[in-house]
């Protein structure tokens, strides 16, 4: 009997081991991140703001956290998606529909690395983001125009604006101060696919991406629609060139301001681009292997 209960105890643990078996310290499920050799990126359902989720085989990412009123619908996606680390949290711009829900992941995360525009604000939801950095110690950075971010498992995302003199500048629009001027625009590349991310940018954003780069810098297989599908944005000339298969929007169903507006959905039709909305399918989930691309809701 002393003989075969140790072989008995091998046997099984080569079993489990065969069979993929594992398990963090004290039973509790490891974070996932994205299956080898795969992407995935989700357009939350929070409401009328963005919060992107974005997890590669090494990094999950988060580019902007939704508004200040919807940090339930934050903290149920953290728990569904059982994010306990961020390592990279990027805000694309200071405005409480995409910063409101920071504290919620510092809340409930570690993390690693924090990146936004350099433009500051006055409310004191920002204020209190910049303390938190501060107190935690965390490394923070200002994204400009040529910065490259390695998101781990051969994904990058590379900075088109804002220029560092654009934020010295401020954000405007019509001689008014505009905080979506200045929204951090960049471009993921995992192999043959590509996505634009835009945050709130504005026609004005727009044009002065399109003067500093070229079409090839551009061009992505997938755009999320810049400020929630507004006529600001999304001009002719800009869709032309980044030339997208699909567009996703982040929205809240019956929003105050009309998002998206009609004709920048008739805009995406022309150029025949499919329209993935989070005010109508929910979360809005892709993944990739760098070859093809999938895209589904998760309503």
């Amino acid at each position: 009997m002393k003989k075969i209960l140790p072989v008995f105890l091998v046997l099984l643990f080569a079993a489990l081991l065969a069979a993929g078996c594992t398990a963090s310290p004290g039973g509790a499920p490891k974070q996932n991140t994205a299956q080898a050799g795969a992407l995935t990126v989700k357009v939350l359902d929070v409401g009328q703001g963005d919060a992107i989720l974005i997890r590669t085989p090494e990094q999950t990412i988060f580019i902007d956290t939704g508004d200040l009123d919807e940090h339930p619908k934050l903290e149920a996606a953290l728990k569904k998606e059982n994010i306990k680390t961020v390592d990279k949290l990027i805000i694309t711009h200071p405005h409480a529909d995409h910063l409101g829900g920071a504290s919620v992941i510092f809340k409930n995360c570690e993390v690693k690395a924090v990146y936004d525009n350099g433009e500051p604000a006055t409310a004191k939801f920002y204020r209190e983001y910049l303390k938190t950095i501060k107190a935690k110690n965390i490394p923070y950075k200002a994204l400009v125009d040529g910065d490259v971010l390695d998101f781990g498992g051969g994904v990058s995302f590379r900075v088109l604006s804002p220029t560092a003199q654009m934020v010295k500048d401020g954000g405007k629009k019509n001689g008014k101060p505009n905080l979506n001027i200045n929204s951090i625009v960049g471009r993921l590349v995992f192999g043959d696919f590509s996505m634009l991310f835009t945050g709130d940018a504005e026609k004005e954003t727009e044009n002065g991406i399109l003067s500093r780069h070229s079409a090839p810098d551009l061009k992505s297989l997938v755009l999320k629609s810049p400020h929630h599908g507004s006529k600001t944005s999304s001009t002719a000339a800009f869709i032309k060139a980044v030339a997208p298969e699909a567009a996703a929007i982040s929205c809240g169903a019956g929003n105050d301001y009309g998002h998206p507006h009609k004709e920048i959905l008739d805009r995406y039709g022309k150029f025949n681009i499919k329209v993935y909305r989070t005010d109508e399918m929910g979360t809005i989930a892709l993944t990739s292997d760098g070859k093809t691309y999938s895209i589904k809701g998760e309503k």
